[in-house]
């Protein structure tokens, strides 16, 4: 249950304003949003079966305290990458089949080697579990997705995108440092490292915050006819 919830809850927070949310908002002004989530349902499902597999195989096949390191690293990552924001550049439109397979097919290739899909990797690997983790990381796809859609088209609200990028930024890194707290040996800890990796960190929050203010970011706005 821990790793079902723990998949969920970040994957929630991620996708918030991420790449693959705008694809699905932007898609939902094009066709049923029925159609577009079952659409995402299914490639969620695909995509992150394949990296929680990935996970596993990974956890079987290094050893464990290296594993728990790199994760808990990637993480870090993941809440840095949250803060420096993502945007489409013609996804949506770069397809042109059948409505369910258009979207699909999209929000496939979207998300490979995004965050979530990565996150996927990593949470299988942190929790050595594949159904859990899959469950988990598909179902937060389909809640995020759905929040998108029904606060950004159908009630035509803009979701507080800045706030929630903060918000799931801190709590990746905070998850990356605690667990690299447990994994790491007590002595590699000292006064010196600890205050260069908070100096390290700081500068590339500053740096990753300005870069994400200079970016036009905006969610999707469905032509009313």
């Amino acid at each position: 249950m821990t790793a079902f919830l723990a998949s969920l809850i970040f994957v929630v927070l991620a996708e918030m304003g991420d790449k693959t949310q705008l694809l699905a908002m932007a898609f939902a002004c094009r066709y049923r949003w029925q159609t577009v989530m079952w659409a995402v349902f299914w490639a969620t499902a695909l995509n992150h079966l394949l990296a929680a597999a990935a996970g596993k195989y990974l956890a079987a096949i290094v050893p464990m305290e290296y594993i728990k390191i790199a994760a808990s690293a990637s993480f870090i990552i993941f809440g840095l990458w949250t803060i420096r924001g993502d945007t489409l550049h013609g996804e949506d439109k770069r397809f042109n089949f059948s409505p369910f397979w258009t979207v699909a097919i999209a929000f496939f290739i979207a998300e490979m080697g995004d965050k979530t899909q990565l996150a996927t990797i990593a949470l299988a690997v942190q929790y050595n579990t594949v159904i859990t983790v899959w469950m988990g990381t598909t179902l937060g796809m389909l809640i995020s997705n759905a929040i998108g859609i029904i606060v950004g088209i159908v009630m035509g609200k803009n979701i507080p995108e800045k706030l929630m990028k903060w918000f799931a930024a801190l709590i990746f890194i905070a998850f990356g440092i605690y667990g690299l707290y447990e994994s790491l040996p007590k002595h590699v800890w000292s006064p010196a490292i600890v205050t260069g990796g908070i100096i390290l960190l700081l500068i590339s929050i500053y740096f990753l915050s300005r870069m994400n203010r200079q970016k036009i970011s905006k969610s999707p706005v469905c032509e009313r006819k």
